[in-house]
């Protein structure tokens, strides 16, 4: 066996080995790992998730202390106790911070949690006029609520 033998017989082996490894490298599945989209969805869904969540636990907090606070309790003492802070809790309310200024007036906030119908109107009225900041003045002053509450309730007028 001389070299040229050796050489038709190896060189057409080297090249259909060549070939196989290309085309399986060429249909290979590649794993390029997410887009920076796919990588902003799962983000954004997880974070949505965790707002959710977030605002769920929330809403039982505050039904449960709703809950608390209208259920009467099975012990004297803990509802002589409720009753006290009952009103305690109204006379803050019907304090002068939730009036707005006049004397014999009801409060901003009625115990419903509506607002006055007396200062509604008096909201209306300055809205009307075209004045809508100093209706969100007394509406804060009023209410102490935060400013984006009060343009949001002075915008739907």
């Amino acid at each position: 066996m001389n070299f040229g033998d050796v050489l038709t017989i190896v060189l057409p082996l080297l090249i259909l080995v060549g070939l196989l490894w290309a085309l399986t490298a060429a249909f290979k599945p590649r794993d390029t790992g997410l887009s920076d989209a796919e990588r902003y969805q799962r983000e954004l869904a997880a974070r949505s998730a965790a707002h959710q969540a977030s605002q769920a636990q929330a809403a039982l907090a505050l039904r449960a202390r709703i809950e608390a606070s209208t259920k009467p309790s099975q012990n004297a003492a803990s509802q002589n106790e409720q009753a006290q802070h009952h009103k305690a809790s109204i006379q803050a309310q019907n304090g002068p911070s939730h009036t707005t200024g006049r004397p014999n007036q009801q409060p901003a906030v009625l115990p419903n949690g509506e607002l006055n119908p007396q200062l509604a109107f008096e909201l209306q009225n300055l809205v009307r006029s075209g004045k809508k900041i100093e209706a969100i003045k007394v509406l804060r002053q009023a209410t102490h609520s935060d400013l984006l509450t009060a343009k949001n309730y002075v915008d739907r007028l």
